[in-house]
């Protein structure tokens, strides 16, 4: 059994994985200023939940784009399993060829996700990472990572439209009742929910416009689920890909 987290802007994804089949997902809200053994309790907290126990745990991976907690999470994690941990990083091999102008700014969780994308899904695709940000990554014919888009995040772009109003209140994310909002409430909810649906139909669009050929498209992240049943092309989502794709990586570098 194999422990895999996902350190995120927001949330840290934790998850056990059984050859490679994932056990169970559990989301948790990033503590830049956590200790180690508060984050040795966190786990130890999610494991009990599922009856796992630290010693059933053979080793784990990490990938992380906060680096100032990287560490920490590591050694926590070494704390509870008392194995070694591999982070995802220079040095890992992963089997994706990276054709982008500096293949070190290629974040871990992108490259975690292009990895799970390979080997599940036909190419080429396009893997949305709907998180604190949303990512579009392009995977060509020949399983290469050739670049992407970098897009504010659906709650940044929420939070920013009542953080820089006067009358606009902080609002839940839940599906619209309609496109078209009778009050101030429903208007923000729309507004969103399919300007966010409509620039992800659009992204894929020009993509394809631009790389000559259909793509697969795949959504990841906490907030695929919420959008992708508005957009109105189609999107495979997958919930554990980031999971899957750690599990792979922690195979090939046994």
């Amino acid at each position: 059994m194999i422990l895999a987290i996902d350190v995120g802007n927001t949330n840290i994804v934790i998850g056990c994985c059984e050859e490679d089949r994932v056990l169970f997902t559990e989301r948790l809200s990033i503590d830049r200023t956590a200790t180690v053994l508060e984050y040795v309790i966190s786990f130890k907290t999610v494991l009990d939940i599922y009856n796992i126990k630290p010693q059933d745990v053979e080793g784990g991976i990490i990938s992380s784009v906060v680096p100032s907690v990287t560490q920490a999470i590591k050694s926590a994690v070494m704390k509870l399993v008392g194995k070694s941990i591999k982070v995802v990083g220079p040095g890992i091999k992963t089997g994706l060829g990276i054709k982008i102008d500096d293949p070190r700014e290629l974040g871990a969780d992108l490259v975690v996700g292009a990895v799970a994308a390979i080997n599940e899904y036909p190419v080429p695709a396009i893997i949305l990472d709907m998180g604190t940000a949303t990512t579009a990554s392009v995977i060509d014919d020949n399983k290469n990572y050739i670049g992407g888009m970098i897009i504010p995040g659906v709650m940044v772009s929420l939070n920013s439209l009542a953080t820089n109003t006067s009358q606009l209140p902080k609002i839940s994310l839940e599906a619209p009742k309609k496109v078209i909002g009778a009050n101030t409430v429903d208007c923000m909810t729309s507004g969103i929910i399919y300007s966010t649906a409509a620039s992800i139909d659009g992204i894929c669009d020009r993509i394809e416009e631009e790389y000559g050929k259909k793509l697969t498209v795949v959504a990841t992240g906490g907030l695929a689920s919420t959008i992708t049943p508005f957009c109105k092309r189609e999107i495979i989502v997958d919930d554990d890909l980031l999971l899957k794709g750690l599990i792979i990586l922690y195979n090939k570098n046994k």
